[in-house]
């Protein structure tokens, strides 16, 4: 059975040439993604900037209420629908949205990069990506085998199509399916179906294309133990991100060492951060997260 390792461990993204954290503190976080510089809200960053000036194109005024909600500020213009950012080999649309992201989470950029170490070598993996968003996971799975790409937002499925283009992998293996992830995953089960890794990035709060309501808290237990059950000895990984909830990592990783008990590897537990740029740069932290992976 999967074994748990208790000490938690940090997987730290750093910049690139098209993106990079530059200063955070007083609960905001200044950022260049490409040619553009944006200030957004960032409750972690406890701290002081290290940086007296601020220069940005634009900033994220957050509403009253925790729950949501604000608009974007911008002191110059920016392109409304969007500009190319390059990820290695992915080619994405940035663009600022009103959900205060720009088209992307850069802090998963380590995760991805796990996530093809697992399936170096391969070619013929079947990969799922839950929650998909943009694509960006998926094009960077999509490498080593078929992906099944899943999420409830027709834009946002658009949007990785899109990417998948501009990236000029429009012609690899992979299933755009605008569903409701639980759902899916739910008649996956049914069908007998088993993946070689699983990546799994649910919001605390979203509704599917057919009006359901997801709720981090009653979903996730359910969703995971599908999930488990669509892996078996001979897959590699399930990697489970978690943002903006009052929850601690072991927390997930008991969870999943409850439904990895059927396969052999590893449950390993912690938080994703991004280094400031810079000598001295900081470490913010962004999400908890659990892994299963089965090392061979």
């Amino acid at each position: 059975m999967a074994q748990l390792s208790e000490q938690p461990i940090l997987l730290t993204g750093t910049g690139w040439a098209d993106y990079g954290l530059v200063d955070s503190g007083d609960g905001r976080k200044l950022e260049r993604y490409g040619p553009h510089a944006f200030i957004r809200p960032e409750p972690q960053a406890m701290w002081r900037p290290r940086r007296a000036d601020w220069a940005a194109d634009g900033e994220f005024v957050p509403g009253s209420d925790e729950d949501g909600g604000g608009r974007w500020a911008f002191a110059r213009p920016v392109p409304q629908g969007g500009w190319p950012l390059d990820w290695n080999e992915v080619r994405l649309t940035a663009q600022c949205t009103p959900f205060r992201h720009l088209g992307f989470f850069p802090d998963m950029a380590p995760v991805w990069q796990w996530m093809g170490a697992q399936l170096a070598g391969r070619n013929d993996a079947e990969t799922l990506n839950l929650f998909g968003y943009t694509g960006v996971g998926t094009l960077a799975l999509s490498g080593f085998g078929r992906v099944t790409h899943v999420d409830a937002s027709k834009k946002s499925v658009a949007q990785a199509r899109a990417n998948a283009e501009l990236s000029g992998m429009a012609e690899r293996p992979v299933r755009w399916l605008v569903e409701d992830a639980a759902k899916f995953a739910a008649r996956e089960v049914r069908r007998g179906r088993r993946y070689d890794g699983i990546i799994l990035d649910p919001p605390k709060f979203g509704r599917g294309p057919g009006g359901e309501t997801w709720r981090l808290e009653q979903g996730l237990a359910p969703l995971v133990a599908d999930c488990a059950r669509l892996l078996d000895a001979g897959s590699r990984f399930l990697f489970l991100t978690v943002y903006a909830v009052r929850m601690s990592s072991l927390a997930l990783a008991g969870l999943l060492t409850e439904h990895c008990a059927h396969l052999p590897g590893l449950v390993e537990h912690g938080d994703l951060a991004v280094r400031e740029e810079g000598e001295g740069g900081r470490l913010l932290p962004t999400a908890i997260f659990a892994r299963w992976s089965n090392p061979r």
